[in-house]
């Protein structure tokens, strides 16, 4: 029997995933069973389960994969001298973020995806581990970034780093749910909101 190659199972695991996101972004992953992504990828059962065996671990799958990406921004960012500021690194990591959706799925419903991944740590405890670990990572990550941002200069040295994380990171966070529910937000409006909250100045007092 002729030897499958890695490049054929990546292929067909990436099949799978793909299908899997159009389904939960169209119907909700409740709504969603395996035999509907069955129907989407075009694959038998043993195919599929093969590499997922179950709802839960395609959810979690997708998610690692989304914050893969994140990472990989900040890791870039971490070797860049100086770090771009912060309009600049969130609009890029949700830029990576959005474009890395399959062609089956318009920005609005991938956004709706990530907060049915948000939800499903309320009832899935391994799903609310792995996403408290990222969540620390990225935290972790902005920390980093905010020690280059005082030696630069750009930062005041009386800014908590995890300060800095966690409101960055729930600017994003908030994006991605105004987008999940209205639908129409652009990642350049939020870079240059960010931009002008990054611009004020206390006034002198008088």
């Amino acid at each position: 029997m002729a030897r499958v190659s890695q490049e054929h199972l990546d292929a067909r695991r990436r099949q799978i995933l793909d299908g899997a996101a159009r389904c939960f972004s169209r119907n909700g992953f409740h709504a969603t069973s395996m035999q509907d992504v069955l129907g989407e990828v075009g694959l038998s059962a043993g195919a599929v389960y093969r590499y997922f065996r179950s709802k839960e671990e395609l959810i979690e799958a997708i998610a690692g994969e989304t914050f893969a990406g994140v990472r990989a921004a900040f890791d870039e960012a971490a070797r860049t001298t100086p770090p771009p500021l912060p309009d600049v690194l969130i609009a890029r990591v949700l830029r990576g973020v959005f474009e890395r959706q399959n062609p089956g799925i318009d920005g609005q419903m991938f956004a709706r995806l990530i907060v049915q991944v948000w939800t499903e740590t309320l009832r899935n405890e391994r799903l609310a581990r792995f996403l408290q670990d990222s969540y620390t990572g990225l935290r972790l990550a902005w920390a980093r970034l905010a020690d280059a941002y005082r030696e630069s200069g750009a930062m005041a040295d009386d800014v908590s780093g995890d300060d800095l994380a966690r409101t960055l990171i729930a600017t994003a966070q908030g994006f991605i749910a105004q987008h999940a529910l209205f639908g129409g937000m652009k990642v350049e409006v939020m870079e240059d909101g960010v931009r002008g909250l990054m611009s004020m100045r206390r006034p002198e007092a008088g």
